[in-house]
Formats: structure tokens, sequence, C-alpha cells
């Protein structure tokens, strides 16, 4: 008879042989089909995992051929008192395989994990950053939209077509804009993950400079903490001062 070890071992296999699993369901040992619940739960979360993201390369597809270098764009940081918006620009291929999604649906280790499988596999990678003085000067809609532009500027490929999260790159190419496109596009999703991890990693290195204020745990939005910071330490270098949180602070100074 098959040893539980046994099972276990042949279920790691890629690819696993029906006489197997017809085997392991006739075992009537209870670790038996314990083996085969874990392995039926990962072929399913596997399944669901391919169909998420067939569905979310299915726009790319439909442009590919009139269009075959597309830029995903999307932004990270317009709400924050304090900080820089971060945009990113990412051109993936019809061989990407790494299923995205919206970053704010991830957890921070998921979001490590695919920031390096999109820097790795995508065709190219660029940012766009306007900081706290830039969108005190501009307003934050505008500084994203030079944002953005900045990151397809960035590209080392020129896109012929960019797909954007719900707003206008100012730059000379066709484009769509697309509302929650972070969930409806690979390349969407995969530059909400870069613009989300360079800057909570930027706002970790501003918590060291400017401690106090929990920017390595809030990144800059308004938190209790931050608050309490703001009211506590007063304004740094990098606070946006045309936010109401910020004039208040100032105006209390």
């Amino acid at each position: 008879m098959t040893t539980l070890a046994e099972y276990k071992q042949l279920l790691q296999a890629d690819s696993v042989p029906q006489a197997l699993l017809d085997e392991l369901a006739a075992d009537a040992r209870a670790g038996a089909q314990k083996l085969l619940g874990a392995y039926n739960r990962k072929l399913m979360h596997r399944r669901q995992q391919e169909m998420m993201l067939e569905e979310h390369r299915k726009l790319e597809r439909s442009l590919w051929p009139a269009y075959p270098i597309i830029a995903g764009i999307d932004e990270v940081g317009r709400g924050p008192l304090a900080g820089p918006v971060i945009t990113a620009a990412v051109i993936l291929d019809e061989n990407f395989d790494v299923p995205v999604n919206d970053s704010k649906q991830l957890t921070a280790h998921r979001r490590d994990a695919l920031f390096a499988d999109i820097i790795t596999n995508a065709r190219a990678v660029a940012i766009g950053v306007r900081d706290n003085t830039e969108i005190d000067r501009y307003n934050i809609y505008h500084a994203t939209e030079l944002a953005m532009a900045d990151a397809v500027h960035n590209l080392r490929l020129q896109p012929d077509y960019l797909l954007v999260d719900a707003m206008h790159v100012p730059v000379d190419i066709p484009q769509s804009k697309l509302i929650k496109g972070d969930a409806r596009s690979i390349s969407i999703g995969a530059a909400s993950i870069v613009a989300k991890v360079v800057r909570d990693r930027l706002m970790e290195m501003y918590d060291q400079v400017y401690p106090g204020y929990g920017f390595a745990q809030n990144a800059g939005y308004g938190t209790k903490a931050h608050l309490e910071g703001l009211a506590k330490l007063g304004v740094t270098p990098i606070h946006r001062r045309s936010f109401a949180p910020v004039q208040d602070a100032l105006a209390k100074k």
C-alpha cells in the first residue's frame, strides 16, 4: 500500500495522473482523504488564478494586434498629507503569466513578491514622481497627470497605446481611461503594484528621517498617529501645505 508520505510526494508533481487521484479517493485512511482534499483545494485555487489572469488579459489581447506596445499606468499617493505622488508605467507582453490584481487588495508580502516578478518579467517599467512642493504648486490632480507623463517618458520602450486608471495622461499617445482599471487590466494592475511598493518603501525611509508621524505605517495618510504627530511636532519638509490638516497645523504654530 502506498504510504501517506509517498502520496504527499507524488501530489507535488506538476501533473498528477487521474489514476493516482482515483486510488487516493478509494483509500479509506483519514490522512489520505485529507491529502486529497488539500490537493483539490490547491487545484481549484490554481484554476481560479488562471481564470483571473485570462480575464485581466482580455483587454490587452483585444488591443495587441493593432498596438503591440501597451503601457498600463497607475498612481499611488493622491490622498496622503505628506510625501510625493508616485506613478508607474508597465509594458507587458503576451507571455506574462503572473496573476496580478489591484494592489490595495493584496497583503504587503504578496505585493513585494509580485513586484519582483513584474520587474523581472515585464518588457519595461518606469516610475514618475512629483513631490509635495509640486503638488502644492499645481494641485494634486495636475501633479498626478504630470507624474504619469513622466513615467511614460521614462520607459525604455515608446508605447503606442496607454491604458490608464481613471485619468488622462497629457502625452500624444492613444489611450483609454478606465474606471477601476487596476482590477480590469493586467498592465494597470501591474503598474498599481509597482507604484504602491515604491511609495511604501520611500515612506518607510522618510519615517527614519522624520520619526513621530508613523509614516512607515500610514504612508503619509491622515491617521490618528499622523495627526497627533502634526500637532506635537509640527510640519516637516515633506508635508503638503495645501492640504487642510497641514494648513491647520501651520496656523496653530
